[in-house]
């Protein structure tokens, strides 16, 4: 018999090596992914065709707007951190079994509380844009926190309310930003009228940045996400609270037996999904190089965009990483382009295939299992020893 302080690693070892082989269903999907990426690159380069566009002009300036010079980068990075944020905040909500599509509007209202808060108070030095961060991710958890209270108390279905409070999250920003005693602009604009958007932020409201133009700059906020990557992995993958909303997304009455608050668990996640875009809004606000104002268009479909990241991640938040650097790409060099004459349409249609070809093999392989009445087949079996976190859970 083994030494038992050989078992446990041993154990973990043969886990991790179960999990590199993919099996034949891991193959099929993987294939069928491909092939279906190939057919949506396909059709793109056609619908470039049918408008008058070149296929091969429009992926340079594509090339050119986002990783062809040091100024592609800075605004690719800038705009991969909002995407993780609001990717990994839906991550952890839907593996919880929640799924919340309101988090455009939640970007809008972490921007609206950052923007009050940074207005309005006069702090010292670094400690407010620090305020400003904290009050922003506040502001968006709030904001998804009375959509699980009306789940809760009156039945409201989570999606449906979370999608329309994002209509009335831009209708709040757009009073508040055309109200002089809320957030409108003092100064007057041309027409002799104060503007539709807010004063700017104060320089200590501002993110720091590292490098200076032409080089690269790198945005604090880009550290923000990636730190709050890792956290979310360590939280779900290592600690109590993490095997918690596994075991509430995989089977919510096993959780309940198990002594879970399923509720008020699955009501938390919902929350701390929208202090995720809450927080993504605040960069947006308190970025060195944007306008530092509050305009109703500030979240320009980041919230969107991050959902689908999400998707295409498959709500893994290591994996949404990349994903949302392929986003910011797309986001980055669609800008430029757009400016080319090309409708900035056709980039949304481009990102949208793609998240087709991504999520529909795996629901396509469920669904053909089904019809055909076969089970997946059992997966190798491999010793698990629990950890000790997920033991004393």
């Amino acid at each position: 018999m083994r030494p038992a302080a050989l078992t446990e690693p041993d154990d973990l070892a043969r886990r991790f090596l179960a999990r590199l082989r993919p099996g034949r269903d891991g193959w099929i999907t993987a294939g069928l992914t491909v092939a279906l990426v190939a057919v949506a690159l396909g059709a793109s380069a056609l619908l470039l065709t049918l408008t008058g566009a070149s296929p091969s002009a429009s992926v340079s300036a594509i090339w050119t707007g986002s990783l062809a010079n040091t100024a592609g980068w800075t605004t690719t990075l800038l705009n991969a951190a909002p995407l993780l944020l609001v990717a990994l905040g839906a991550c952890v909500c839907a593996t919880a079994g929640t799924f919340n599509i309101g988090q455009e509007g939640q970007v809008l209202i972490g921007g609206l509380v950052g923007a009050w808060v940074g207005l309005r108070l006069a702090l010292p030095g670094p400690t407010l844009v620090v305020v400003v961060m904290i009050a922003a991710a506040i502001g968006g958890g709030v904001w998804a926190a009375l959509s699980a209270l009306m789940h809760r108390f009156r039945g409201v279905n989570v999606v449906v309310s979370t999608l329309l409070m994002s209509f009335l999250a831009l209708q709040l920003v757009t009073f508040a930003v055309s109200t002089p005693w809320m957030l409108q602009e003092s100064a007057q604009g041309s027409s002799g009228i104060a503007d539709v958007q807010s004063n700017p932020l104060p320089a200590n409201a501002l993110l720091a940045h590292f490098g200076e133009y032409p080089s690269l700059q790198l945005n604090a906020g880009l550290f923000i996400a990636l730190v709050a990557a890792v956290g979310v992995v360590i939280a779900l993958r290592r600690s109590r609270w993490g095997f918690k909303v596994r075991m509430v997304g995989l089977n919510p009455q096993t959780a309940k037996h198990a002594g879970v608050r399923v509720a008020a668990l699955g009501g938390f996640t919902l929350a701390l999904s929208g202090a995720f875009a809450g927080l993504a809004g605040g960069l947006l606000l308190a970025s060195p190089v944007s306008t530092n104002r509050l305009q109703s268009g500030l979240s320009d479909n980041v919230g969107w965009d991050g959902l689908l990241v999400a998707l295409v991640a498959r709500n893994r938040p290591l994996i949404a990483i990349p994903v949302a650097f392929v986003f910011a790409v797309l986001r980055a060099g669609g800008d430029f382009l757009s400016a080319t004459g090309v409708p900035s349409y056709l980039v949304d249609i481009v990102k949208a295939l793609l998240v087709l070809a991504f999520v529909v093999p795996p629901v396509l392989i469920d669904l053909f299992r089904r019809r055909r009445g076969v089970h997946p087949p059992a997966s190798p079996t491999v010793p698990v020893v629990p950890t000790k976190m997920e033991a004393a859970a």
